[in-house]
């Protein structure tokens, strides 16, 4: 693979992450205390529980990445949809904070020599370009997950995370006005 591509496909990966981070953030911040920890009915997860899960899958996931089954045998997924203990927002931001760490301090290091190399998950083998391109799709439908959440708990309180409806046009036509630099 090309340094190039690679060192682009590299940066391109922290941008996601680094956006998907940012995005659940702004979701998160919206709801009360009490709100993170709602379920939309009996089978669905609160905002709380997919964070649990974030971030056991991140500490499976990337501790240890380039040497480690991504499985790690002390894992019990199960458990990250479960909540025995009280949690509190501060809980909830302390799991969020800590697999993102684990994310980027996996991420950052690699160089564009590594993305060929395999690593397993669950016993499977994988290219660490593929193992990024797995986990960037998982933490994407999660963390829409939360957005969508947390938009039906704020529902007109709700602050847009994109461009607010009803104003297409407007972002639109303020793109073309922007002169064009070099």
């Amino acid at each position: 693979m090309s340094d190039t591509l690679g060192k682009h496909f590299l940066d391109d990966a922290l941008k996601l992450f680094r956006n998907y981070k940012e995005l659940g953030e702004k979701a998160i911040a919206q709801v009360s205390d009490e709100e993170l920890f709602i379920a939309l009915d009996p089978e669905a997860n609160s905002i709380a529980l997919i964070v649990k899960h974030l971030w056991g899958n991140m500490r499976s996931r990337w501790t240890d990445f380039l040497t480690t089954d991504g499985e790690k045998p002390d894992r019990r997924r199960d458990t990250e949809f479960e909540l025995h203990e009280p949690a509190t927002r501060e809980t909830v931001t302390r799991w969020w904070t800590e697999g993102w760490q684990l994310v980027f301090a996996a991420v950052e290091p690699l160089q564009s020599e590594d993305l060929l190399r395999t690593v397993m998950i669950r016993g499977i083998p994988h290219t660490v370009m593929q193992a990024i391109n797995r986990q960037t799709t998982h933490y994407a439908q999660h963390v829409g997950q939360i957005v969508f959440l947390a938009k039906h708990l704020r529902s007109s309180a709700w602050q847009s995370l994109s461009i607010p409806r009803g104003q297409s046009e407007k972002f639109n036509s303020h793109l073309h006005t922007q002169p064009e630099t070099k």
